[in-house]
């Protein structure tokens, strides 16, 4: 098997970090076509629909978050091992964590098709939109296996350093669900009308297609996939060690769709259109901000290999890089978001009232988008020193400490604006404090690292 190995110890750290970081786009540029994409055909079919797909969206990161975490856990079991241990060994680990992929798909297929009705009546759907999210839905939760498996297979594969592959194969899959939307959903030539129907069957045939290829760069390429996954002992050792590193960083990321979950509840107090425009300005956001997370996944393994190595000089440098690329780069956006926000809104809905929104809301916290990014690079470099609880602390402390409790305040005071606002808020106060925590526990780890040192010198 081909190995994979970059040495991040040495080396001009902004071209590596350049260098790590673009293949990774490819991969998050597939994730936010995607989502834009559902976004603008099913803005064509009405509000009520739109508005059905906002309601979606934090079960759908949910699960999101659940197998990302699940994959990182993988990935940094699998990496560990990869040249260390025997070749069948890390095959079956890989193949075990497979296998707590698809028992987590059956389970959450049960409980999503059973909870459709009661789940989104309690995040404040009306009757009339529960009978559209249940079209969606009803489907959608049977490709759950399509959502879960290639993010622990792409992981699994990252962990042998092939950046490239995982990311082309989210941009195909992009592509697949950009050409089935609007024959789906519309129904063109021999093609069903099926509307908001068509669109989730589309995104799991799209979904699919990268399973497939996922399956077999796994098999046939890299050979990490077999059926003899061992003793039931050996399979929970596997399965507690990838738990173990997953829990902090799934606990983290699961608490912005239990959040937006909060938030839909309190903006839905303000009308279908609210929620519509909601979602249009999140999916939005998302590619707004596309450019963090992948640098941030980078920041997990060059802060990893240069923490072992104790070259802090190193780890601050890229910090700095990083924190300067964030800020940059969100001041960037809101110039954009100045003159574009109602422009770019309008793309996926014909609606005054939801693009106004759309707009208001990518202005209001695009002020705030580069210290949102020094939030999201901070959890990663948590993750990169070996302190995943502190990354946890600040994805709960912006969230569910700051934003929610404010967006409910505001909502009470200054509506819909108020909302946006303790966005804009808990942005810059997390960001600052997050970066600033992040550098004393790196010089904290540098002082606990040196004494040894001094002591020889004397």
């Amino acid at each position: 098997m081909k190995q994979y190995k970059k040495n991040l110890t040495s080396g001009r750290i902004g071209k590596q970090l350049i260098n790590l970081t673009w293949p990774m786009m490819f991969g998050m540029l597939g994730m936010v076509i995607f989502n834009l994409a559902d976004t603008y055909f099913i803005g064509k079919l009405g509000v009520q629909q739109l508005a059905a797909i906002s309601f979606s969206f934090p079960v759908i990161m949910l699960i999101n978050s659940l197998s990302h975490g699940i994959g990182i856990g993988t990935a940094s079991l699998i990496s560990r091992n990869i040249v260390s241990s025997d070749h069948n060994i890390v095959r079956q680990m890989s193949s075990r964590a497979i296998f707590l992929g698809i028992i987590i798909v059956a389970i959450f297929i049960t409980i999503g098709l059973l909870t459709i009705k009661p789940l989104f009546t309690l995040l404040g759907a009306d009757a009339e939109l529960i009978i559209y999210i249940k079209q969606y839905m009803d489907i959608w939760y049977y490709g759950v296996a399509f959502v879960i498996i290639p993010m622990i297979g792409n992981n699994i594969i990252r962990a042998t350093g092939d950046t490239f592959w995982p990311g082309m194969l989210m941009v195909l899959s992009a592509i697949v669900n950009i050409i089935l939307d609007p024959l789906l959903i519309f129904g063109y030539g021999p093609f069903p009308e099926m509307g908001i129907k068509g669109a989730a069957l589309a995104t799991v045939i799209a979904r699919s297609t990268s399973l497939i290829f996922i399956l077999v760069l796994l098999i046939h390429r890299n050979h990490l996939i077999t059926l003899k996954i061992g003793k039931i002992k050996e399979i929970f050792s596997t399965w507690k060690k990838v738990l173990y590193i997953a829990f902090p960083l799934t606990l983290s990321m699961l608490i912005t769709p239990i959040s937006i979950g909060f938030i839909t509840k309190i903006i839905s107090t303000f009308g279908n259109n609210a929620v519509a425009a909601f979602g249009v300005a999140s999916r939005i956001e998302m590619f707004a901000l596309m450019m963090i997370p992948p640098l941030g996944s980078v920041l997990i393994i060059f802060i990893g290999q240069n923490f072992s190595k104790h070259k802090f000089s190193r780890i601050f440098t890229s910090l700095k890089y990083a924190g300067m690329f964030s800020l940059t780069w969100g001041f960037i956006i809101f110039l954009l978001t100045m003159f574009f926000a109602k422009d770019v809104a309008s793309i996926f809905s014909n609606n005054t009232e939801v693009t106004d929104i759309a707009a208001r809301y990518l202005v209001i916290v695009g002020m705030s988008y580069g210290f949102q990014g020094l939030v999201m690079l901070s959890t990663a470099a948590f993750n990169g020193i070996n302190k995943p609880m502190n990354s946890a602390f600040f994805s709960i402390l912006r969230m569910l400490g700051l934003y929610v409790p404010l967006a409910w305040i505001g909502s009470k005071i200054f509506f819909l604006d108020g909302i946006f606002f303790a966005a804009f808020i808990a942005n810059i106060i997390t960001g600052i404090l997050a970066y600033v925590f992040l550098f004393k526990n790196i010089k904290k780890l540098k002082i606990e690292t040196t004494p040894k040192t001094k002591v020889i010198n004397l």
